[in-house]
C-alpha cells in the first residue's frame, strides 16, 4: 500500500429532464436505457448485479450495482484502477449514484454524485478533472432522450479518428466542415437532416429527424502526445437503424480521415 494519504474525489451536479420516475428510472438504471443517451452498457438489474459500460474495442469499464431502490436512487462502483492500469491498491473504486426526485409539471431532477479515492498522483487529479467535461454532455443527451425517445432501445453508430495537433484545433475544422450552426437551426450533414440541440465548447448534440431518428454527438479531445481524437456517435431509434449503421458507418470514417487540422 502506498503510504500517502487518500485524496478525495468528488463531482455533483443535477440536471431536470422530462418524464415520470418510472420513465426517468428505465432510462438512467437499465441496459437498454443506458445504452439509449450513455455508452453500450450491460447491466444485472438488481442489488450486487454486474455492470460493464463498453468504450470502444477491447476497452471497458466493469463495475457492480451497489444500492437499487426503484425508482429512486441507484449506486454503482466502477473499478477505477483497473480502467486506468493503476495498481489496485493504490485507487478505491469508482462510486456513481444517481436519485430521482419527482417535481411538479411532469418533470423529474436527476442528482447525480460521483467520487473516488486516491493516492495524489498528477495523472488523478488530470482524469478527474476531465471528468465532468467528458461526461456532463451526456446528461443533454438524457434530457433529449426522454423528451422525444422514451423507452425506445438505440442502435449505435460510433466512429473515431486521430488525427496530429489539439483538440481545439481540430473542432474548429470540424465545425467549418460540418456547417454546423448555431441552437436551433438545421444541420444536413451525410444525407441526415437534424436539429442542433447544443453547442458546447467542443462538442455538439443534434437531434436527428430523417431519415432515421436519433441524436447525433459530434466531439474532439485530446489524447496527449501532440493528438486529438475527433468522432461521431449516433443513437438511432427505427427499425431501419441496423441498416443505416452498416451503410453509413464506412462513409462517416472516410469522413473523419479527411479532416485536416492547420498546422
Amino acid at each position: 500500500m502506498s503510504s500517502t494519504p487518500n485524496v478525495p474525489y468528488r463531482l455533483e451536479f443535477s440536471v431536470e429532464v422530462p418524464g415520470t420516475p418510472e420513465q426517468v428510472w428505465q432510462a438512467i438504471a437499465t441496459a437498454r436505457g443506458m445504452s439509449a443517451w450513455f455508452l453500450p452498457t450491460e447491466m444485472e438489474e438488481r442489488q450486487g448485479g454486474s455492470l460493464h459500460f463498453s468504450m470502444g474495442p477491447d476497452m471497458g469499464s466493469d463495475g457492480r450495482v451497489t444500492a437499487w431502490d426503484p425508482p429512486r436512487r441507484i449506486e454503482y462502483e466502477e473499478d477505477w484502477a483497473a480502467l486506468m492500469g493503476q495498481d489496485p491498491d493504490s485507487l478505491s473504486p469508482l462510486t456513481s449514484e444517481f436519485v430521482v426526485e419527482a417535481q411538479s409539471g411532469g418533470t423529474c431532477v436527476v442528482r447525480v454524485t460521483t467520487s473516488g479515492f486516491g493516492t495524489g498522483a498528477d495523472w488523478e487529479s488530470e482524469w478527474w478533472d476531465d471528468l465532468g467535461p467528458g461526461w456532463m454532455p451526456f446528461f443533454d443527451n438524457l434530457r433529449l432522450y426522454l423528451s422525444h425517445f422514451p423507452g425506445q432501445a438505440a442502435t449505435q453508430l460510433e466512429v473515431t479518428t486521430s488525427h496530429p495537433g489539439d483538440a481545439a484545433a481540430l473542432w474548429s475544422t470540424m465545425r467549418e466542415a460540418l456547417g454546423l450552426g448555431a441552437e436551433g437551426s438545421v444541420l444536413e450533414v451525410r444525407g441526415s437532416t437534424g436539429t442542433v440541440e447544443r453547442v458546447g465548447e467542443r462538442q455538439a448534440l443534434v437531434r436527428l429527424i430523417a431519415p432515421v431518428p436519433g441524436m447525433l454527438t459530434l466531439f474532439t479531445y485530446d489524447e496527449g502526445d501532440g493528438k486529438a481524437l475527433a468522432g461521431v456517435r449516433a443513437y438511432l431509434f427505427s427499425p431501419d437503424a441496423a441498416d443505416h449503421v452498416r451503410r453509413e458507418q464506412p462513409g462517416w470514417e472516410t469522413w473523419l480521415r479527411g479532416l485536416s487540422v492547420p498546422a
